[in-house]
């Protein structure tokens, strides 16, 4: 595939009138990770959305949207922002659209309008993250960035996830 630039997708915050895309972008979200979390959808169909309602009501949460001409392609939610330390709460890009650049662009875009200290989550059971989320703290931060375990709260079955950490002001 072509790699694309930051032209080829506009990321801009999420607006009210874009929930109901990025809900329906969210199952797709939870879906993927249902792969490597074991996570199973109510019995309704859905997965547990909390992050959701957080990102589109919360000061301290950001919601984005990535698109690209008249396609969603992907979205992320920014939460702490009043904090030290930004957490990319989550990053989903449909799976027509990996490997294009789009990921790297979106993520890019997010970072630079939020500098300072970041924390990303993601797990080990997922190698395409693994691959995603290094390189995109070796390109933020060269090689002024960590990677660490922490279990998952309130979850001690779990595997943990991988925390990897950098500062954008150095």
């Amino acid at each position: 595939m072509t790699e694309l630039t930051e032209a080829d997708v506009v990321v801009r915050p999420a607006v009210p009138g874009d929930r109901p895309v990025v809900e329906r972008l969210w199952l797709m979200f939870r879906h993927d990770l249902s792969e490597f979390r074991e996570l199973l959808p109510r019995p309704d169909g859905s997965f547990r959305d909390d992050r959701v309602e957080d990102a589109f009501s919360s000061p301290d949460w950001a919601p984005y949207l990535f698109v690209r001409g008249e396609h969603p392609v992907g979205f992320a939610f920014v939460r702490a922002l009043g904090s030290p330390v930004r957490v990319l709460n989550s990053f989903f890009v449909v799976r027509g659209a990996r490997r294009t650049g789009i990921g790297v662009a979106a993520v890019h875009e997010i970072l630079t309008r939020h500098p300072g200290r970041w924390e990303i989550a993601f797990q080990y059971e997922n190698p395409g993250a693994v691959a995603f989320w290094r390189r995109v703290a070796a390109e933020a931060a060269g090689d002024a960035w960590t990677e660490e375990p922490r279990p998952v709260p309130g979850r001690p079955e779990l595997p943990p996830d991988v925390w990897i950490s950098f500062d954008l002001n150095d």
